[in-house]
């Protein structure tokens, strides 16, 4: 028995050094092991709850809780239990919770504080009547509520007068003016967030590179999200791929950041938007995204579905969207949108109907809709009259309603019908040339040169003096037919017959040429004026100036004529007789073996005796070895950092849970 008493002891020593070290999960098992020893013991039952929350298990810790309810106690628990039905998204039941207490504390306080409608009157109060060591995050969490505030709800708070001495201070002050659209304000005030938080996070020596980095990336997130709404997307598309190849540890953060990539990808690059919508679905974003981020995500994943032609999954996504929001008109819009890419019209319009009957408050939007499907069936309607059907004026709205519509291939059909017609009617008339007129531009117009080859051909053939036509046969024949293009340019004008009327010195002088003629300047003396159209500037001469601006050797003779020949080379002078073949001084291999020329002089006592030092001379080369050692650095390990809470569109710190443990206490 005593052994026992003192295995559990130990264990309680290893839960309160565990607790207090942060190491939550080793804490955890000690706590299992004195619950295995020690059943349904409430402190230890408790401990296990704080240990499950800190390490974000609120599923198993509410549990623990709902099992142990009768040991346990509803006052103990209270926080903890509403803590974890928040994070997991269930408002409403955290509220019960929370106002089943009879006495609210000043955590109870700041959990309620998390509904926007209540919590800034909330956290006002908490900041004026409490003093302790969490004021700067209450103020985190209040500017986090003002920006949520402005972003979701589309209000206007109050300047709550909060001093951005913080870098999440600052951001969260970004995101307000993000809610109230003054853009280029919040990107200013997300520049100042960032330069905060390197001067924050230099102080620390422990920190890395890598670990600003990871803290920065909300802020260039929230960064490349002002430059999509700017139309900035080449700029925001390259900060979004930045952050996700970070990799932060916030899934939230990664989860908003590729859903914008999405957006800017729309119905192109459906591949790397398959890639990222994989980081949406990462465990545990459900708890770090309000709401309507999450039914964004949504709504994204239906029109990807969409643009990839899976129409089950589109209607599979979209009844999901549609149940969970039902008076939400975005869902039924992607049905029509899918039913529509089937040329199902009837059906779509009628889903719309049954819609803006049941939701008169949405009904506007989807009777605009209505009317542009009802457009694309009167185009069918109106080809249908065989009366009108070749009329000019009937051609004409059908070809203006199918580029609104940007069916360009309906719209090149009905040009191709009304030219079939009048090439058996009235071949050759003016209402038929000027129907192949009207179809070549519309083609050239949409990038169809090849489609329009047809009909330039038939334009110059009645017009062989039309040169703007056989440009741009010319121009289309290019990118079919090489050779084609080439016999046809031989019957472009020459350049002599051409008579533009230009005045090519006003050309050269305009303000938009590249290169402007210079006139001469009057000179006096003996130097002889530079001939007209010469450049003042140019390579050879900048060259020639250069080379000339070093110094003068140092034999340099001022009274001597230069050698008229320097400039060529010593080949091809006059005077040049080639090099002297003459015997090496120094002839390896002649004589004794392994001896030279002159070995006799080397061993002749008498000349060495006279013979100076054996020191190098200044200026020598004599060859020293040095043997260099690669220069050490330091590595300092990354220390690794507990992402915080994020509020939607904001920073904001999760109020603080006050820790139980072991009978010390921690």
């Amino acid at each position: 028995m005593s052994s026992g008493g003192g295995s559990v002891a130990s264990l309680w020593t290893e839960v309160n050094r565990c607790g207090q070290n942060g190491d939550f999960t080793r804490a955890l098992k000690a706590a299992n092991k004195i619950l295995h020893e020690v059943k349904e013991d409430v402190t230890a039952l408790h401990c296990k709850i704080v240990c499950l929350v800190q390490n974000c298990s609120f599923k198993e810790a509410l549990n623990v809780m709902n099992t142990y309810s009768k040991v346990l106690g509803s006052e103990l628990i209270v926080f903890e239990k509403a803590y974890c039905e928040y994070r997991l998204n269930r408002v409403e039941s955290a509220l019960k919770t929370i106002e089943s207490v009879s006495e609210q504390t000043d955590k109870l306080k700041e959990l309620y504080g998390q509904r926007y409608d209540e919590c800034k009157a909330v956290y006002t109060d908490l900041i004026r009547n409490s003093q302790d060591e969490y004021e700067e995050e209450r103020k985190t969490n209040l500017s986090a509520v003002v920006a949520a505030m402005s972003t979701w709800e589309k209000a206007s708070p109050d300047d709550l007068g909060l001093s951005e001495t913080t870098y999440e201070l600052s951001y969260n002050a970004a995101c307000t003016l993000i809610g109230r659209g003054q853009l280029t304000e919040a990107l200013n005030k997300l520049q100042e967030a960032e330069e905060l938080c390197r001067v924050f996070f230099s102080e620390d020596s422990d920190i890395t590179e890598e670990d600003v980095e990871s803290e920065l990336a909300v802020i260039h997130s929230q960064m490349a999200y002002i430059m999509q709404l700017q139309g900035r997307t080449e700029e925001a598309l390259q900060l979004y791929n930045q952050v996700i190849k970070l990799k932060p540890s916030d899934v939230g953060l990664l989860a908003v950041t590729a859903n914008n990539i999405i957006t800017i990808n729309k119905d192109q690059n459906v591949f790397d938007s398959k890639k990222k919508v994989k980081l949406t679905n990462a465990d545990g974003v459900e708890y770090k995204l309000a709401k309507k981020q999450l039914q964004a995500i949504e709504f994204n994943k239906a029109l990807l579905a969409m643009y990839t032609n899976q129409a089950d999954q589109c209607r599979k996504l979209t009844s999901g969207l549609q149940s969970q929001n039902p008076g939400h008109p975005r869902p039924v819009l992607i049905q029509v949108a899918q039913l529509c890419r089937e040329k199902q019209h009837s059906k779509a319009i009628e889903l719309l109907q049954r819609f803006s009957d049941q939701h008169p408050d949405s009904a506007s939007g989807i009777k605009l809709t209505m009317a542009q499907l009802y457009l694309s069936q009167a185009c069918d309607i109106l080809r249908s009259i065989e009366d009108f059907k070749h009329k000019q004026g009937m051609i004409s709205a059908l070809v203006s309603m199918y580029s609104h519509e940007e069916d360009i291939d309906s719209a090149i059909d009905v040009f191709s019908q009304a030219i079939q017609y009048y090439q058996s009617e009235q071949p050759g008339s003016s209402v038929h040339l000027a129907l192949v007129r009207e179809a070549a531009d519309f083609k050239l117009k949409y990038g169809r040169k090849k489609e329009a080859i047809s009909d330039l051909e038939q334009l110059w053939k009645q017009n062989t003096n039309d040169i703007h036509t056989l440009a741009q046969l010319i121009s289309a024949y290019s990118l079919v037919d090489q050779d084609k293009a080439k016999s046809l340019s031989k019957h472009l004008p020459s350049p002599e017959s051409m008579s533009f009327n230009v005045d090519v010195d006003e050309l050269e002088n305009s303000h938009g040429a590249n290169y402007v003629r210079k006139k001469a300047a009057k000179v006096t003396g003996e130097n002889p004026p530079k001939e007209q159209g010469i450049s003042e500037w140019d390579g050879e001469s900048l060259f020639f100036s250069c080379l000339c601006s070093g110094k003068l050797p140092k034999n340099y003779d001022p009274t001597a004529n230069p050698d008229p020949e320097r400039w060529l080379p010593m080949r091809e002078r006059t005077y040049y007789r080639g090099r002297k073949k003459g015997k090496k001084k120094e002839q390896v291999g002649k004589g004794t073996q392994g001896a030279t020329s002159g070995a006799a002089s080397d061993l002749d006592a008498s000349k060495t005796a006279s013979s100076p030092p054996t020191s190098p001379r200044p200026g020598s080369a004599q060859a020293s070895a040095s043997t260099s050692a690669p220069a050490a650095s330091n590595v300092v390990p990354p220390r690794q950092q507990k992402p915080a809470t994020a509020g939607p569109g904001a920073r904001k710190k999760a109020p603080q849970k006050k820790k139980k443990g072991s009978k010390s206490g921690w």
